[in-house]
């Protein structure tokens, strides 16, 4: 078996062809140039520089550490891909922290609209008195849905492009209810919206429960990848004859698919704890009517 990776002539010609090709890349964009678009918000180059700031320098340094000291090139990409992209397989607790906070702070608006209506005031009137208190997950859309009504669209298709603001298929219940008693003026709305305050509540409560037992399991998995991770790389440093065969080509095949194996198994698992958002009642198609 050879042992390509053990020399440093073929590090450097690896080294000084990634050099030569991001030249000749540089060189070409700039001969030709790229195609202007309209900016509707950060592009896609302006985001993965963003992140590329963020993490993409420890990522780097810890990839040509592995590199340096272990020469498994598939070990050293692979360190580098799992610090960029470490939220997309160990994250999510952050998001289900963000989703409880939504749905407690849907819950207490609801709760702040079915107070203000107690007091013989108007369904718009409410709304702009409820906003002073939302959560901010809400009070930014809706102080816009506020300057809607100012002015002077009306309720409802300000209550649509709230809706459609959202997006979520549980503030969508509200909005319906909001919506039938802007067209028909009847009475019980403040019961309706008790109602939907209790099931937002039971929600939140549901949530709570899921993340607690979810702590234990997500850090379980965080230690197993640590373990599985850091032993056959401190093998590799103070024992590398134990290793010798995957610095060979071979070897690194081979690490290369135990890799792509058990990346494969963390996606899974991070799909598997990704709560799915209710569908949409509110359709774009229905909204814009």
């Amino acid at each position: 078996m050879s042992n390509i990776f053990l020399s440093p002539d073929t590090m450097l010609a690896l080294l000084c062809g990634l050099v030569a090709g991001g030249g000749v890349a540089l060189l070409i964009a700039s001969l030709v140039g790229w195609p202007r678009r309209a900016k509707t918000g950060p592009s896609t180059g302006e985001r993965l520089a963003a992140f590329a700031r963020r993490r993409g320098g420890t990522a780097a340094i810890a990839g040509l550490l592995v590199l340096v000291t272990t020469q498994w090139l598939v070990a050293a990409v692979a360190v580098t891909l799992v610090l960029l992209f470490r939220d997309r397989l160990f994250g999510g607790a952050k998001a289900e922290r963000e989703g409880l906070a939504y749905i407690e702070g849907l819950a207490g608006w609801i709760e702040s609209l079915r107070d203000t209506l107690a007091g013989a005031v108007g369904l718009e009137q409410a709304i702009q008195a409820s906003a002073r208190a939302a959560a901010p997950a809400l009070r930014p859309h809706l102080l816009t849905m506020i300057d809607r009504l100012r002015a002077k669209t009306p309720l409802q298709a300000a209550l649509d492009q709230f809706a459609d603001d959202l997006g979520d298929g549980s503030a969508d219940v509200i909005i319906i209810a909001l919506k039938d008693n802007a067209r028909q003026r009847g009475p019980g709305l403040r019961d309706v919206l008790g109602e939907l305050a209790q099931t937002a509540r039971d929600e939140a409560d549901m949530r709570r429960r899921i993340l607690a037992s979810r702590a234990g399991t997500r850090r379980s998995v965080q230690i197993v990848t640590t373990i599985v991770v850091a032993v056959p790389l401190g093998t590799a440093i103070f024992n590398p004859t134990f290793v010798e065969p995957y610095r060979t080509v071979q070897g690194q095949a081979v690490l290369m698919v135990v890799v792509l194996f058990f990346t494969a198994a963390l996606v899974w698992l991070r799909r598997l704890s990704v709560l799915k958002a209710p569908d949409r009642l509110l359709l774009r198609s229905e909204v814009s009517r």
